[in-house]
């Protein structure tokens, strides 16, 4: 398969983190970055992989999870364009705990760990960009604890349409495309595939929203914000 070339300075310097960072220090960490190709269902990266740097998804989804002793999958992110995931563990210099897998054809960057590690003692704004990011993540998984634990399953569903609900929607409609796919929505849901297409139903009948395959279209946003 033929790829689309990439200018990765260019595609870099629009991430917060790398931002504010001169041509000639984008130019040293694109040196130490490789594209990925992953196809749908291909893995990223395995549980108890090595972390040697991070990734950053320029087009498609890819998951992460991790899998029980009893074989459930359970999804804990979907990262898309722009979003990046292993950051943690780089500077752990621990192995992956969780897997990634493309949930359709997808590009990411790796950042080589030397690299950032070398910026950072170049840079004290970048380890700052770098902290910012790390701590949206965390008060990210700080919020699905919150939501696991005292949000009902129709409160979960309702935030998860809104959250993905595109933004500056006009006359309060909005219409989203279930991209990920009903089984791996419920799982980040913390909820069974049955369960989530359950309440997708309810909140249709209710008149909340419309289904039409995997496009949700919903008429009124104020109305479904309050519907939980």
């Amino acid at each position: 398969m033929k790829h689309p070339p990439i200018k990765v300075q260019a595609f870099l310097a629009n991430l917060p983190m790398f931002s504010e960072m001169r041509a000639e220090e984008l130019d040293r960490v694109a040196a130490a970055t490789l594209p990925v190709y992953a196809e749908k269902g291909q893995a990223v990266c395995q549980t108890g992989d090595p972390c040697t740097g991070f990734h950053v998804v320029v087009y498609g989804e890819v998951k992460l999870g991790f899998t029980s002793p009893q074989g459930v999958e359970k999804v804990v992110e979907i990262v898309r364009p722009g979003q990046s995931f292993g950051e943690a563990l780089m500077f752990l210099d621990k192995p992956y705990i969780v897997f990634a897998q493309a949930l359709s054809d997808a590009m990411l960057l790796h950042v080589a760990r030397h690299a950032v590690l070398a910026e950072l003692g170049r840079d004290t704004g970048f380890a700052l960009r770098m902290l910012s990011g790390l701590s949206r993540r965390l008060h990210g998984l700080v919020r699905d604890v919150e939501a696991y634990t005292l949000r009902s399953s129709h409160e979960r569903v309702i935030g998860y349409l809104l959250a993905e609900a595109p933004d500056g929607a006009a006359g309060g409609a909005a219409e989203l495309r279930l991209t990920p796919g009903k089984s791996v929505i419920a799982s980040r849901l913390n909820m069974t595939p049955e369960h989530f297409s359950r309440i997708l139903h309810e909140l249709a009948n209710a008149g909340l929203i419309e289904i039409q395959g995997r496009t949700v279209r919903i008429p009124d946003l104020a109305r479904l914000r309050g519907g939980g």
